[in-house]
């Protein structure tokens, strides 16, 4: 069968190396695209947010499935378009995707449902949200309704940081339209964790736990990015919080969007904060999230074809998923200055040097091929990521790979996996 993945970051490299692992498959092709992927993959220069073209693409190639990756798309609606031209989709239709389109959506849908989350109040107007800061007590957290790539959230620590989170998106709209109605919260303290899991809108068939790290400095200091790395699974995640997200967010989330006429169906993502044994929601992603997809994908065994059409099918209860039991560990490789600003092409080293260290991939997120090396093309740029018998052994080969590999200004965070090898005591 022939698939097109819809575009060009870590996760669909991760996607695409996944699938090319199937003995269904016997071509993919990726729009738009990296230089990783297009070892892999044939990459077509479609943007992922052009949906008629990527339509009329996979109708004249005679796409048999699209994997969509990132959340734009979905928010436009490419589910539904492709639906509509008899194509088969994997990714939730656009009124469902809301659920990460939209944080009022996703915090209305919580209240309205009973799944645990922050107390929370949502503001279209400027001086209310001030007004309302100002009786509150900090730290709180401040975001964007809509699409920010990761980054329409402030955590701010004090009421004058949180007042200016408010004219960061409001008043300077550094966020274009995303930040026109804007979200306060209360702050929750306790550790992180991504529940990632499959739904055909019924079955919830959930992948190992994973957590990320969204900080750019060691120590989850400084700004947030898309992330700088995740490990799985996740040891904050015992067997009985487990059952407690899957009976308390997840089934409750994919049983109130069925109500609400949204049914869901791909891959769900909650992002959760665990505090003393309670789990309380803090955001969802309506895909599978990046940098987890690296080491998540690493872990499955099950052909990923076979889960993404008993999906799109609505047979998941037919599927069980065969997991690899070893630990696994991403190392993000940023641009100097991300999240701010950073420069492109910066050729990079080292690559397939990397590449020959034994049980590691080098899933390649912001790159592009010019002349005949490899350049930066984006903020995150590599996600190294390595399996091993240890959550201690996976994170030495990271980091042995990721050695290997310079450009100018090139960054990474060393402390990846840190807190899962305290909390395991290693």
């Amino acid at each position: 069968m022939k698939i097109l993945v819809v575009g060009s970051g870590g996760r669909e490299h991760a996607l695409v190396w996944k699938l090319r692992q199937s003995p269904r498959v016997t071509k993919i092709f990726c729009a738009p695209g990296n230089a990783g992927i297009s070892a892999l993959a044939t990459c077509v220069k479609i943007s992922a947010t052009a949906i008629d073209a990527l339509a009329d693409f996979a109708k004249a190639e005679g796409i048999d499935l699209t994997v969509v990756g990132p959340e734009v798309p979905l928010a436009l609606g490419i589910a539904d378009h492709f639906e509509e031209k008899g194509l088969r989709v994997f990714g939730p239709r656009r009124n469902a995707a809301t659920l990460e389109g939209s944080k009022v959506f996703m915090k209305d849908l919580l209240e309205k449902y009973h799944i645990p989350s922050a107390f929370y109040a949502t503001f279209t107007d400027r001086e209310e949200a001030l007004r309302y800061i100002e009786k509150q007590a900090a730290p709180l957290v401040v975001k964007t309704d809509g699409l920010a790539a990761g980054k329409g959230v402030v955590v701010a620590r004090t009421i004058a940081e949180a007042k200016a989170a408010v004219d960061l998106f409001m008043k300077e709209k550094a966020f274009g339209e995303a930040g026109s109605r804007v979200v306060v919260e209360e702050f929750l303290r306790g550790e992180e964790a991504s529940f990632l899991a499959f739904t055909d809108g019924e079955t919830v068939l959930p992948l190992p736990t994973s957590q990320d790290h969204k900080a750019i400095f060691d120590g989850d200091k400084g700004p947030n990015t898309g992330g700088m790395g995740a490990y799985s699974p996740a040891p904050v995640v015992t067997e009985p919080l487990h059952r407690q997200v899957m009976e308390t967010v997840m089934l409750p989330t994919v049983k109130g969007l069925a109500a609400e006429g949204c049914p869901y169906k791909g891959v769900l993502y909650a992002g959760l904060m665990i505090d003393n044994g309670v789990v309380k929601v803090l955001e969802f992603n309506c895909r599978f999230g990046d940098p987890e997809a690296q080491p998540l994908l690493m872990r499955l065994k099950t052909d990923l074809v076979e889960v993404m059409e008993a999906v799109i099918d609505g047979r998941l209860a037919d599927i069980a998923l065969e997991i690899d039991p070893r630990p696994t560990v991403c190392v993000v490789m940023a641009a100097g200055g991300y999240p701010g600003k950073y420069e492109n092409g910066k050729p990079i080293e080292g690559l397939a040097k990397a590449g020959q260290h034994q049980d590691v991939v080098v899933f390649h997120a912001g790159t592009a091929v010019k002349g005949d090396a490899v350049v930066t093309n984006g903020g995150r740029v590599l996600g190294v990521t390595a399996i091993g018998d240890t959550l201690q052994e996976a994170i030495g080969k990271a980091y042995k790979a990721a050695e290997e590999i310079s450009w100018d200004g090139c960054y990474y965070r060393r402390d990846i996996g840190r807190k899962a090898l305290a909390r395991k005591g290693e």
